[in-house]
C-alpha cells in the first residue's frame, strides 16, 4: 500500500511539474519588430534596418547601463559599427518624477551596405538588444536581451558608388 501511495504522489508531482513548465512563459516586457528596406538589395548598396520597439504598460527602459543593439556576424552585410548604443542611435531620453527612460516611440533605423562578394539570394539578418527594464510600480529592475531578425534577398548585380 505504501509503494502504491509514493507511486501515486510522485506521479502528481511528476505532472505539476510538467505542467507548470508547459505553461511557464519568458515574460519578455520588450518587443522587436525587424524589417530591411529595401527588401531586394544589390551588391554595394545601401539599406537600412528599422526597429519598431514597444514596450509594456508601465515599464520603462532605462538608458544608463546601457541600452544596446548587437548584429550577429554576416558575411553579406557591413555595419559602421559592431554595436549601437542609445547614444549612438539618437534615441531621446525622457524624464519623469527624476527617472530617467529611453522614448522607443519612435522606430529605430540602422544603415548598412551589402559586401560586394555577398551571395545572392535569400538572407536573415539576426540581433538582439540589451536593455534593464524598470518597473516603478512593482518596485523591480531587470536585465535582459531580446532577440530580433529581418530577411532580406541579395541580388546579382553590383552597384558602385559614383565618384
Amino acid at each position: 500500500m505504501k509503494k502504491l501511495i509514493k507511486k501515486y504522489v510522485f506521479s502528481c508531482l511528476g505532472i505539476l511539474f510538467f505542467l507548470l513548465f508547459l505553461f511557464a512563459k519568458e515574460d519578455n516586457p520588450l518587443k522587436v519588430e525587424a524589417s530591411v528596406s529595401p527588401k531586394r538589395l544589390s551588391r554595394g548598396q545601401e539599406g537600412k534596418i528599422t526597429l519598431k520597439i514597444s514596450v509594456e504598460e508601465g515599464i520603462t527602459i532605462i538608458p544608463q547601463p546601457s541600452f544596446m543593439i548587437e548584429f550577429s556576424p554576416s558575411e553579406e552585410v557591413i555595419f559602421p559599427k559592431n554595436f549601437f548604443t542609445a547614444s549612438d542611435l539618437e534615441v531621446e531620453t525622457l524624464e519623469e518624477d527624476g527617472e530617467e527612460y529611453l522614448n522607443l516611440k519612435k522606430p529605430i533605423e540602422i544603415p548598412f551596405s551589402i559586401n560586394l562578394k555577398a551571395e545572392r539570394g535569400n538572407h536573415v539578418l539576426k540581433g538582439k538588444i540589451k536593455y534593464f527594464a524598470n518597473c516603478k510600480e512593482e518596485g523591480w529592475c531587470l536585465k535582459s536581451s531580446t532577440k530580433f531578425s529581418a530577411s532580406f534577398y541579395t541580388r546579382r548585380t553590383v552597384v558602385r558608388k559614383k565618384k
